[in-house]
Parts: structure tokens; sequence; C-alpha cells
């Protein structure tokens, strides 16, 4: 199994990697998607959730309601620390169970927005970034999904630094261009992968090889030893 890690900066264009990446047979452990299903009704995650936030926090169907929470936590690092410390570890057991699910030759990708900020990257085998300037995430988050720039602005700030996390990457992906230019840089990623994949398996057979080897020898002495 070859464990990924993929990551950027909210509005880099992660998502559409990820989806790629899935499409070309990656089995994605989406971190974004669990936190959503960890804190649905019914669940300890929304539990824990309203115990340190309060109910104003939920709709009046009583889900979790984002957009109150993201602006109650956005704006306070000690309330995203908080919340971090109720969904973070969920998600890491969630996201264990599906790794452990995907098979011995898979190539698992773990989408994870904030791999940097928790320091995840000694995880995996390599980490991916997909990498654009500020100003593009911000012309994403504005005219694309329709946030206000203040919040835009401040959900950027929450993250970590550009250069925090090109220095964690073992292979980048430029997201600066249009979507176009995006799948044949993905394509190309993909490759890197299954090369990387296809040799750590080679090794794993001949390592495997030679253990056996040695123990057929080990056993072969010892009946000598014991004539």
């Amino acid at each position: 199994m070859l464990k990924v890690g993929l990551t950027g900066g909210i509005g880099a264009g992660k998502s559409e990697v990820s989806r790629l990446l899935a499409g070309y047979g990656a089995v994605v452990v989406d971190a974004d998607r669990i936190a959503r299903e960890v804190v649905e009704p019914g669940t300890p995650g929304l539990a824990a959730v309203v115990e340190a936030f309060g109910e104003s926090v939920l709709t009046s169907e009583g889900t979790l309601d984002r957009p109150k929470l993201g602006s109650i936590v956005f704006a306070d690092p000690a309330k995203l620390q908080t919340l971090n410390a109720i969904v973070h570890p969920l998600v890491g057991a969630r996201s264990a169970e599906l790794e452990a699910a995907a098979g011995a030759d898979a190539i698992v990708v773990h989408d994870v927005p904030l791999l940097t900020e928790n320091g995840l990257a000694p995880l995996y085998d390599l980490v991916v970034v997909v990498d654009a300037a500020p100003q593009t995430q911000l012309a994403r988050l504005t005219a694309l999904r329709g946030m206000p720039e203040a919040e835009a602005k401040a959900r950027m700030a929450a993250q970590a630094a550009r250069e925090q996390r090109l220095a964690v990457a073992t292979l980048v992906i430029d997201n600066d261009g249009p979507l176009e230019a995006l799948e044949p840089q993905v394509r190309k990623v993909w490759e890197e992968l299954t090369a990387r994949a296809a040799a750590a398996g080679s090794t794993t057979s001949a390592t495997s090889a030679t253990s056996a080897t040695s123990a057929t020898s080990a056993t072969e002495a010892g009946a000598d030893g014991a004539a």
C-alpha cells in the first residue's frame, strides 16, 4: 500500500485534484467528508460540539449549522482549537478504518486540508501539495463560492502559510492557471504514484523472498547441526 497525503489551502483546488485521482484508481479518504459524517445528528461528535459551543450552532432541524459554527471558530483561534480537539480524533479513527479496508496493493490518498497545520506529513509515504497564490485563492473563494472577502481572508489566515505547505511537499501541483492546465499535471502525479507503488511492491517481494531463503537455509543448517 502506498499512503499519500494530499493537501492545499482553501480555494487552491485540492478537491478537483482528489476527484481526478479517484478517477485514475486511487482510494481517496476524504477528511472533510468524514468530518461531516462524525457530527451528523445522533453522533457523539455532534453532542460534543453542542456541549462546547451551545445549541445555537444547530439548525431548527437539529443538524449542525456549519456557517454559524464557522463564523465562530474562524474568528477565535482558541475556539477553533476546541473544535479541532473534538473532531480530529474522530476523523483519524474513521480514516484508519477506511485505509485498512483498501487492500494491500492500493494507492490510498488521504485528502487532508490541515495536514501541514497538524504535523501529519510523517504519517504518509509522500505528500502532494496543490499550490495556488493567495490572490488566486481569494478570488476563487469570493467569485466562485460567493464568500464575503473578510470571511475568506479569515479562513485563509487560520491555515498554514503557503511556504509552510510547500516545505512538507514531496510533489507539487501548480493550480494557479485554468482548469484545463490541471489535468495533465495530475495525470503525471498519478504516473509517479503508480511507479512508486510498483517499486515498493517489488522491494517487498524481494524482501519476502530473501527472508524465505534465509529461513530455508537456517532450517537446513539446523538439520545438519543435529546430524
